[in-house]
């Protein structure tokens, strides 16, 4: 995991928060027990252009992070 952006959103309870197309940090609220759903808004303007074969995401801290996506998986035995 390599840190990508230093932007230090302070995340609040029951939001989701994420890396959109656009690059910049949005939230939204969870799915939990029948609550009407709220469409996603943005919360901090950053800007990230993303590489393929990279999972971008919002750490602990409120940083936009990336990992280097697992492909290929286990192989089966037959």
């Amino acid at each position: 995991m390599e840190t990508v952006a230093k932007v230090g959103v302070k995340k609040e309870k029951g939001m989701l928060y994420f890396v959109d197309k656009q690059g910049d940090i949005s939230a939204a609220t969870m799915a939990r027990g029948g609550k009407a759903k709220k469409g996603a808004k943005k919360v901090a303007k950053v800007g990230v252009k993303k590489e393929k074969g990279y999972l971008y995401f919002v750490d602990k801290k409120g940083n936009v992070a990336r990992a280097k996506m697992a492909r290929g998986g286990r192989k089966r035995k037959k």
